[in-house]
Formats: structure tokens, sequence, C-alpha cells
């Protein structure tokens, strides 16, 4: 192992999943199997910087000679071994742990003949055929249902008692376990049970928790049988970032994954989000008390290109967000070093790697730091808000629905209130009482019906408006106006009184001498089809209204702002800067101007802010430029000022990853230090002095 590697320094005391982990899952391909030397592929993954690793043992396929009957042998297994155990003991000569992967989703056709009533059958009652035109000469792989006998007591349950009761395996990951619509005998019979009512046809008319129940009682029954036969051995499962309730799921695994890839092969229209890391990996950080989530990124540019590798310079601006999050690192890649032909992403691997396992001693045990948090709906309107967050360097936590009623004032500053959020008349109390023990809340768009009038009136009162005005018609050619003077919203955009607007508005008024109204709609100077011809008439017929766009409300000890339009869907679709600006300074003066961190703004600088014992760790995440990014293009002389604990002052500062001391400016609260040039990812450590 090299120097840079033994730099990762963890609490040994704690069991080994609980540790900093690096993990590196070789995707096996059967007709590579002969190639597989396990103590070369064991020495690859240890200087590729991996502690652990992932790697097929049954499923589709089984690795090794499983006893179990319908539980499909790969035919390329060398006679007269055990790969499976070789492989097993030379990850462990190395003090690597061995991750075993299951994949129970599928099953080869012979399987299929014998049991078609394990299998996903279609609405029209044929089965689920994955690659029938794939060519080759290759068996043909069914859907396996999810509440049939191939992923529960016919199959999987016995293979893993087989493989955990033969093998020492050190954890156990699941593939592919999601829910796929199926209206077989099996399916049918148990929507009828729950629901009192036939299964439908399309899976859209299905009951909303119906696919959450059916993967927590498969799952479930895997976590049961794991933890009878090797209560030690952790098992990990898959979150999603839209449609997973957390709480629930950790019920039933001990650690969690997730999966943003980097799909450039959709095409440059539909390119992910530059944010997906990072928001995925703070959605997953949200239960507290919890081993650290796994982000898996697979280095190929999309399955269809999956022998190839993402551009360097993307791949590692997409890596590096994961422990910056405080995330740990997946590396998913097709075949083994061996056969890998694209050599850049074993490069680009073990830089990660290299620079995580520099992080990972000051980062375990860490805890994000941030006074603005975000309720996530899973709807386009959080995300437009994240993404304002995040590109305007606001380190933020998030805040699931079913967490919504355990505000804390004393911790967080400023929550986030999406469009679509939901308002119980439980929520409203807690966010009453939230603000008026001194929080702030940001507010924006259509507000939906209380379950009672109480509650309207309650939200009405809290947000300092009044008037069932209803809604608009969708807005064109619309503009926000700022109005008064030093209006704090407007900071950066003094040279202008109007931005641009569109969509529906609420139609409100201010209630009260503690409303003020910060801006306000001007209506549609044309519609679309003639806002360009001819400019002699392009005058404005109205220009100013008393219709509100944005209302600031004293309430209690704190503020609420409330945008009666869609800021985040603006920001999410045109991503103009007038409209981060207004995003960012509505936070900044809820924050009474005293952000915890500010820094140069870059657009695709990300920054995220932990705390751990008496030091503060700063994280810097590269993203400018054009994506897919093809080259780093480096950052120059970032100036970043953090504020200090209350009671402590700045001692060393010093660059984690680069190496090196960076001169601080002391002042009273607060260090200012500049980061001559950031790559693509660097830590800056302040100890602070009690």
């Amino acid at each position: 192992m090299s120097a840079e590697m033994q730099s990762d320094d963890c609490n040994t005391e704690l069991v080994w999943w609980k540790q900093p982990l690096r993990i590196i899952q070789p995707n096996m391909q059967v007709k590579d199997t002969g190639r597989i030397d396990p103590e070369r592929l064991a020495q690859q993954m240890k200087e590729l910087g991996a502690n652990a690793m992932v790697f097929n043992t049954g499923g589709i396929y089984a690795w090794y000679r499983s006893d179990v009957p319908f539980h499909t042998v790969s035919s390329y297994l060398p006679e007269g071994r055990d790969l499976l155990q070789e492989m097993i003991r030379s990850c462990h000569k190395l003090g690597i742990r061995f991750i075993a992967r299951f994949d129970f989703s599928k099953a080869e056709d012979s399987v299929y003949l014998q049991h078609p009533y394990w299998f996903v059958r279609r609405q029209d009652g044929s089965p689920d055929i994955i690659g029938a035109q794939r060519p080759g000469a290759w068996p043909l792989l069914m859907s396996t249902c999810i509440n049939g006998g191939y992923r529960n007591e016919g199959v999987a349950v016995p293979v893993l008692k087989e493989a955990l009761q033969r093998y020492d395996i050190d954890g156990v990951f699941f593939n592919a376990p999601g829910y796929v619509f199926c209206r077989c005998a099996h399916c049918r019979r148990k929507y009828r049970d729950l629901y009192g009512k036939e299964l439908p046809e399309v899976s859209m008319e299905l009951e909303p928790d119906f696919p959450a129940r059916c993967f927590d009682d498969n799952l479930g029954a895997m976590y049961r049988t794991v933890k009878e036969i090797r209560s030690e051995v952790p098992m990990i499962l898959y979150y999603n970032l839209y449609r997973d309730h957390l709480e629930n799921r950790l019920q039933i695994t001990d650690m969690l994954c997730t999966e943003p890839q980097d799909i450039l092969s959709l095409g440059h229209t539909h390119i992910p989000e530059a944010w997906k890391p990072a928001l995925s990996i703070k959605v997953g950080r949200s239960v507290p008390g919890r081993t650290d989530p796994f982000g898996i990124v697979h280095s190929c540019p999309g399955m269809d290109w999956r022998h190839t590798g993402l551009p360097p310079a993307e791949y590692g601006f997409w890596l590096a967000q994961i422990p910056a999050n405080g995330g740990q690192i997946w590396h998913s890649l097709t075949g083994i070093p061996d056969t890998i032909t694209d050599k850049r992403i074993l490069r680009t691997v073990r830089e990660l790697n290299v620079n995580a396992a520099k992080v990972a001693p000051h980062m375990d045990g860490a805890q994000p730091e941030a006074q603005v948090i975000l309720l996530w709906n899973a709807d386009r309107s959080a995300e437009g808000w994240a993404d304002a967050l995040i590109n305007k360097q606001i380190p933020f936590h998030v805040l699931l629905p079913e967490q919504a009623e355990k505000l804390q004032p004393e911790r967080q500053q400023l929550l986030l209130l999406p469009e679509g959020s939901s308002y119980s008349p439980a929520f409203i109390d807690s966010l009453r009482e939230y603000v008026r023990g001194g929080g702030c809340i940001l507010v924006e768009g259509k507000l939906p019906e209380p379950e009672n009038r109480q509650g309207l009136h309650d939200l009405h009162d809290l947000l300092g408006i009044s008037g069932d005005g209803g809604e608009s018609e969708y807005l064109y050619a619309s503009y926000l106006r700022f109005e008064g003077q030093s209006n704090p919203l407007q900071s950066g955009l003094e040279e202008t009184e109007l931005i641009p607007h569109r969509g529906e508005v609420t139609y409100c008024f201010p209630d009260g001498d503690s409303a003020r109204v910060l801006a306000t709609l001007v209506p549609p100077f044309s519609p679309l089809e003639s806002v360009g011809a001819p400019p002699e008439r392009a005058s404005l017929p109205v220009v100013r209204t008393e219709l509100p766009l944005a209302i600031l409300n004293e309430y209690g000890a704190g503020k609420t702002l409330y945008f009666p339009f869609s800021l985040s869907k603006l920001i999410h679709e045109f991503k103009l800067e007038e409209h981060y600006r207004l995003f960012s300074n509505a936070v900044h003066f809820l924050l009474d101007g005293k952000p915890m961190v500010t820094v140069t703004s870059f657009q695709g600088l990300q920054v995220t802010l932990f705390r751990k014992d008496n030091s503060l760790l700063i994280h810097l995440i590269n993203g400018a430029g054009r994506r897919p990014l093809a080259t780093v293009l480096p950052l120059h002389n970032i100036e970043v000022e953090v504020r200090l604990p209350a009671g402590s002052a700045a001692g060393q500062v010093e660059r984690l990853i680069g190496g090196g001391e960076l001169e601080g400016v002391h002042e009273e609260g607060s260090i200012r230090f500049i980061l001559p040039r950031l790559d693509i990812w660097e830590c800056v450590r302040v100890s602070c002095l009690i």
C-alpha cells in the first residue's frame, strides 16, 4: 500500500462497516472468469485505494458451486477450484473487506420453463424478457417477480443461507432489488389481500404504497435471513432520491447506498444536473445516527457505452461530490483492471481514493454545519432551490416530509418550503412555533388548502397575507419589479428595476402592520406570439401594480418571506443569474447578513461545511465549465470567510488534499483566507482554539 493510502486513520474500536470505506465493484463479465487471478485482483484493488470490494456471488449466476436447485451456476467457473473462496481469502490477506453481490431480479429461461409462476407477467400475461434481441448465443433472461418464489423461499433465501454458511463474507449487497409491475397470481392475491380490490391493469393506477410494501416485505425477509445466519454481517440497500421513506428503509438494512449516475449517453439536452451526487448524499444523511451513505458512481457515460469511461474531468468532479458531502465512495466498473481497456478510468479512481483517504480521518464522525434547511418534497420546485443553494455556495441540510414536524429553531435559522409542500395543521403549528422562537421561513408558490379553515387562517397569519384572489393564468412576458429603497432583494441588481418573470401567480395582499411588500408584478405587455414584433408596440401598458410578488412579515422573534409564484421553477428551467441572485439575496437577508461561510462566487463551484471536535472542514468542488467537462478549468484566488464557533479563535488553516498551510486573516468571530488554486476538490481544515 502506498504512503498516501496509509494516511487513512479511523476509529478502530468501531466494527469495520462503521469505519470510513472506499469500495470498488468490478462488475464481473462471465466470459472473463478465466482471466481472474484472485491474488492479482485483490492487489489491484488495494493499489487503486479500495479497502472493500463488491464481488459477484449469487442470483442470476452463482460464482461458486451452488447446491440450491434452480440457482444457475456460471458455466465459465474454472474446474477444480473454488474461485469465490480464493477471492475472499486474497482480499482478507490484504485487509480488504469482501461484500457479496446478489442479484435475484432475473433468471435464465431454463428456470422459467420449470417455474413460470416465479416470473413477472405483463398486462397480456406474457413474461418480461430482457435482451431478447441481444446478439450471441445467450440464454434468455426473464424478470423475476418480487412476490414470487425465486426472490423468496424458492431460491433467494436458501442461496443466502448457503453463501453465508459456506463463505467468510463480510457484507451483503442486493443489486436491482426493486419492484417491477407484475400481474402474476402472487401479485394479484397480495393486492387483493391488502386493499380489498383487484390489481389494476396498468402501473399508474396502483395504490401509491404498493411497490414500497412489496419491496419492504421481500427485502425485510432477506434482512432477517442474513441476521439469523450471521448477525454480524451488515446488509446494504438502495434508496432513491425521489420516492423512498428512509426511516422505513433503515428498519430493514444496516447501510444505505444510492446511485447518482452521470448518464451522458442520453444526449446533451438531457445531461444530469451537476448537483445530483451532492443532493443524493444530503438526502441519505438526513436520518441521523446512521452510517454515512454510499454513493455508487458508474465509470461509464451510460450503460450502452459501459466499455469506455466518462471524460476524466467530468468523472473526477462527479466523484468528488460524494465524500465532500459526507458520503462514502463506491466505484462501479465494468470488468476487472486487466479487461478494462479505458485506463483513464483506473487513474481517476485511484486519484479520488488517494484524496478521500487524506480526508477520511478528519471526516469520520464529522457533522454538517448549515443555517439553511430545505424541505425535500422530491419535486421540480425542490430541485430548483437545491440548484440555487449549491450554485450560490450556501450550505444546507435536507428535511424529509416525514420529519417535517420536528423543527428545531435553535439549530437551523432558515427553513425553505418549495411549492408543492404539504401543510397539515400539525405542521402549521410547528411552523408558527419555529418562527415565533426566532426561526425564519421562505415560502413560494400556490399554497395547498390545509385540512381546515383554521389552518388556512393560521398559515395566512404566519405569512402576513390576506385575500382569496385565486391564481392567475400562466403568464408570459411579465416581470418582477423591486419596490422601495434599500431593498434587500435587489442587492447586486441595483441597476435594473425589473427582472424576468413567468408562470402562475397567487393573488394575495399584505395583512397587518408587520407585512411589507418587497416586489410586485408587472403584467404581460403582449401575448407570447407577438412579443417580438413590432418593436414600436413593445411599451409596457402597465408599469406598476399593487400585486405582490414578495411579502416580508415579522412574526414573533422571526421572519417569513413569501413569493406568491414559483421562483424555484424559474431557476430550474432558465438558470438566469437574476433568479439565482434574487434567491441568494432572500436567503442572506433572512440570515441577517451573517452567513456561516461566504466564498468568491463562481458558477459551478460547490461548498460544504462540516465540524468535528474543534475543527471546521470546508470542502470546495470545482464544476466550472460547460458540461460534460472536457478539461479541468482551475479557479484561482477563491476568498473564503468562515464564522467560528462562539468563544473560539482560529488556529491553523491547512489544505488536507493539496497540502500546506494557508495564511488566515483573523477578524472578530471569523477568519478569512484565500485558496490560490482549485482544480477539482480541496478540503481546508480550520482548527478552532477554545
